[in-house]
């Protein structure tokens, strides 16, 4: 099936699809980043396990949507026009961007669940790839942590793109990706 290309200049919200996996996107990701910066408080033992277990659980949602907002998109999800000039390669750079960092921090993520073995939340027990490999752990962690923070990073510069459009351009992009709350009467 073709993707429903809205190009028509009479398009003027995302689908319903589009805007509820782009805000759960969202919230995921805010949700994931603020507990991956938090986990360590947690004293060690059961509560660190189950901030780890719900991080884990977490990212696992987080891949799971990205492979359904990401089919979606190429399938059936409405395609907004895009701006000519600076501003619409801006969005095109951006949004890719915003896909390959959340592509890259959910495998880097599932790499470190792997690497260093986990249990969740005592269901699933992950066998560490190797052990003894201190090196490897740190290293796949800082992969992960450092991914997820460009990430968080550049998210925040799309909410703030957003918000200029909102209230300095006064153009309508934000509002295209507002959920709808009820029905137009």
């Amino acid at each position: 099936m073709k993707p429903t290309a809205s190009s028509s200049s009479s398009a003027s919200q995302y689908d319903a699809r589009t805007i509820a996996l782009h805000w759960i996107t969202a919230a995921l990701v805010v949700a994931l980043w603020a507990l991956g910066q938090t986990i360590d408080w947690f004293p060690r033992g059961t509560p660190r396990a189950g901030a780890r277990s719900v991080h884990i659980t977490l990212g696992v949602l987080l891949a799971l949507v990205l492979v359904v907002r990401v089919s979606w998109r190429v399938s059936a999800g409405t395609r907004l026009p895009v701006p000519d000039g600076w501003l619409g390669t801006a969005a095109r750079a951006g949004h890719g961007l915003l896909y390959l960092l959340l592509i890259a921090a959910v495998l880097a993520g599932l790499a470190n669940v792997w690497v260093h073995g986990d249990n969740v939340f005592g269901l699933l027990q992950v066998p560490a790839f190797d052990p003894g490999n201190r090196a490897l752990q740190h290293q796949v962690g800082e992969i992960h942590s450092w991914l997820a923070d460009a990430l968080f990073v550049l998210a925040g510069l799309h909410a703030a793109a957003a918000l200029m459009h909102h209230y300095v351009l006064k153009d309508g992009v934000l509002r295209r990706m507002l959920p709808r709350l009820a029905p137009p009467r």
